[in-house]
């Protein structure tokens, strides 16, 4: 068995570390990107964020939804369903021993399946353009998980 420090040291680890941050990042300016949106479309959830823009009666026309803001937020929600497992489940294959190019392969497979979602879901793009990135990250994390269950399971 090898070493935990000798796994770290890897480069599939360090690639795995690369990718991550890439993504943590992405999923992290998408709420700096909702709060832009909410203060050009002047449209808050919350009585407090309205206080800074009307007083009195007008803080009701401020406190809605909008389309734009709904669309960035239901983007930033899935990469919080999708991101996590890959983080876990990305983790655990990096730290299985898998080889490089296979590894590197299923990061940047997931990596540039979320920037494609993004784009597709914020521009947004004709289905299924969204549907496919989504797919495709997903296939890359099941792809993970699979090899992780049929190569180290101990039950």
């Amino acid at each position: 068995m090898a070493d935990v420090t000798d796994l770290i040291d890897s480069e599939v680890f360090q690639a795995f570390a690369t990718y991550a941050t890439i993504v943590l990042l992405k999923m992290m300016l998408m709420s700096p990107l909702t709060g832009y949106c909410r203060m050009t479309r002047k449209a808050f959830s919350n009585p407090e964020d309205v206080a800074m823009h009307a007083k009195g009666d007008d803080t009701k026309k401020y406190l809605r939804t909008d389309a734009t803001v709904e669309r960035v937020r239901r983007c930033h929600l899935n990469d919080l369903e999708n991101i996590v497992p890959f983080l876990g489940i990305g983790l655990l294959y990096a730290l299985s021993g898998p080889e490089l190019d296979t590894a590197l392969f299923h990061f940047r497979i997931f990596v540039g399946s979320r920037i494609c979602h993004t784009f597709s879901y914020l521009v947004p793009l004709p289905q299924p353009c969204r549907a496919v990135s989504w797919m495709a990250g997903m296939g890359a994390t099941f792809s993970m998980a699979y090899r992780l269950l049929s190569t180290g399971l101990r039950l």
